[in-house]
């Protein structure tokens, strides 16, 4: 999407430090190997910092330690976080170019008569809005989104097409959740029964705080009794399943394809890389960190960095690793015999 603003205006709107001509026009936000001139690119990883002396960009956001170079080459904005000042330059760019439905309510969407909604609020077509839902100022329901009886969807929140709040739950303020998501389907409980499966019905709900983004396809399911609760702030990626009951601190954030089973608490500013997995009824810490596709299978009580996967390699390699491994035990064994006889 383009956009036509000058150096100048950004800098009034955002800060930061201009070297160059405030007049400059630009038309794009790129990536600093891009290759249009109108362009305004930035440079927060060290690694990249050679692409500086051939960047197209018009103007490049950097921090003072790469001050000297940035202008070497042309225009730059100078602020001490650079990938802050671009997150946040993205953001004043949408406002300006993202559609933004007009309110009112789609003459297709069905809103129950008990519903109550908001002032300029916008509910897309084909909407459904159910008895004793709450839809709160300025609040976007998009084509095709189902909320439920009694639900509650928080001020300014966004639901792209097709997204799903079970009733009962309640959503905070400024979310954004992407097409797809469904909050608060029936958590995942069954009682063995002479070789069947009993269903545990699930009479909780799910409580989602404000400022919380959830990516396409994302799963939180309802509590079994008590509520699956997302705290304030946090981020979680495209096709992310939370289990009943489990508890996210606030801001903390998962990457694509994590699965978080049933009744694990998670602290507060924890990440968890892609397809990491957290068992059951476990606690993270606050500050826990995980690395992608890393299996916790015991709680974590101390902050840090977590990893639990192993390397691959060839595939022939591979399975004489695995092997070797199967046989860890008995070598543990011997181990210890030898080193009583050595003490012997």
């Amino acid at each position: 999407m383009s956009e036509n603003v000058t150096l100048g205006q950004l800098v009034a709107e955002l800060g930061g430090t201009l070297l160059g001509d405030a007049g400059r026009v630009i038309r794009h936000i790129g990536p600093l190997d891009g290759d249009k001139p109108d362009a305004i690119a930035f440079l927060s990883n060290p690694k990249y910092r050679s692409q500086l002396a051939t960047t197209q960009a018009a103007c490049v956001i950097v921090s003072p330690a790469a001050q000297a170079e940035a202008v070497a080459r042309g225009a730059a904005i100078v602020t001490d976080d650079p990938y802050l000042y671009f997150a946040r330059l993205t953001q004043w760019w949408s406002r300006r170019v993202r559609p933004r439905p007009v309110a009112g309510v789609h003459p297709s969407a069905v809103v129950d008569a008990t519903a109550v909604i908001g002032p300029d609020v916008s509910i897309g077509p084909l909407a459904v809005i159910e008895a004793g839902a709450i839809v709160e100022e300025g609040a976007l329901i998009g084509a095709q989104c189902h909320v439920g009886a009694r639900a509650r969807i928080g001020a300014h929140t966004r639901l792209a097409p097709q997204v799903t709040v079970g009733f009962d739950c309640v959503v905070g303020a400024r979310c954004v959740f992407h097409s797809g998501v469904v909050i608060g389907a029936d958590g995942f409980g069954f009682a063995p029964n002479q070789g069947r499966w009993e269903k545990i019905e699930q009479l909780g709900a799910v409580r989602i705080g404000d400022d919380v983004e959830l990516g396409a396809n994302t799963c939180v399911d309802r509590g079994a009794l008590d509520d699956t609760v997302i705290e304030n702030g946090v981020k979680l990626d495209n096709l992310v399943q939370i289990a009943h009951n489990v508890h996210v601190g606030e801001h903390s954030a998962m990457a694509g394809c994590v699965g978080v089973a049933g009744s694990a608490r998670i602290g507060k500013h924890c990440t968890v890389g892609g397809a990491g997995m957290i068992l059951g009824h476990l606690t993270l810490a606050d500050n826990v960190h995980v690395s992608s596709g890393t299996l916790i299978s015991r709680s974590v009580l101390k902050p840090g960095l977590y990893s639990g996967a192993f390397p691959f390699d060839e595939n022939a390699s591979w399975e004489k690793n695995a092997a070797t491994l199967r046989q860890l035990h008995a070598l543990r064994d011997r181990i210890r015999t030898l080193e009583k006889q050595v003490k012997s």
